[in-house]
């Protein structure tokens, strides 16, 4: 294991991961866990998953967010508001 940014994160050989790579790679892709690779006991490579964002945010949060009620409509109280014009 190796702590990086505060963040535990597993690690594997070299020598392992090449024989194991594809199944690492799904794992990673599955759990979104980072897994580093080391050789002769030193960190030298790392193996995250992509994280894909949206080109923008319009639309982003399309089907995670759920209106309830009326947001259009007058909320039946009255309000004084002043329009001082200079």
């Amino acid at each position: 294991m190796v702590i990086f940014k505060g963040i535990v994160m597993k690690t594997i050989k070299a020598s392992e991961f090449k024989a194991k790579c594809l199944q690492l790679m799904n794992e990673v892709a599955d759990s979104g866990d980072s897994i580093v690779i080391t050789k002769n006991g030193q960190p030298v490579a790392q193996l995250c998953p992509v994280i894909s964002r949206p080109l923008t945010l319009a639309g982003s949060h399309k089907g995670k967010i759920n209106i309830v009620g009326d947001i259009v409509g007058t909320l039946g109280e009255t309000w004084d508001a002043e329009c001082s014009s200079s």
